[in-house]
């Protein structure tokens, strides 16, 4: 696991009318060490968004509807895992919380025949004048990831 990324499995409280999960709380400083918005997105089946990263600001990412396939180079070159590549499939059938630190390139590609929707959160809020988001090319060769399904 590329070092500062982490994971939060989701507790389902499930009876007969549905069920209740808590996504994140002000006392998990291990997953958001600070609220600066949350923001809610949706693809359309196949598409891939990738890749980009931040200078300021960690991620955290979840998938309340759909499938994806989400990938995460480390960019950081002071990093003990500087260039490695995790893979994360999350979604209605993982419903788990991913931590993604700044510095960390991530896309994903959405799976399956519905759309995705994606709800984050971030640690700091969007700056229309100086964005805090680098842009790198889905099929970039430095990452070299195969965005292909491999048929197993």
């Amino acid at each position: 696991m590329i070092d500062g990324v982490r994971i939060k499995k989701l507790k389902k409280h499930c009876d007969d009318r549905g069920f209740f999960a808590e996504l994140v709380r002000d006392d998990e400083q291990d997953i958001l060490s600070r609220f600066g918005q949350a923001s809610w997105s949706m693809s359309y089946p196949g598409v891939i968004k990738a890749f980009h990263y931040h200078e300021k600001q960690d991620d955290l990412w979840f998938f309340p509807s759909g499938n994806a396939q989400v990938v995460l180079f480390d960019l950081r070159k002071d990093s003990a895992t500087h260039g490695e590549t995790d893979v994360y499939y999350m979604g209605e059938e993982n419903p788990i919380m991913l931590l993604i630190p700044k510095g960390i390139a991530h896309g994903y590609r959405v799976l399956g025949e519905k759309p995705a929707v994606i709800i984050y959160f971030t640690t700091q809020s969007y700056n229309v004048e100086t964005p805090d988001e680098k842009r790198i090319e889905w099929n970039d060769q430095r990452i070299g990831f195969d965005w292909n399904t491999k048929f197993r």
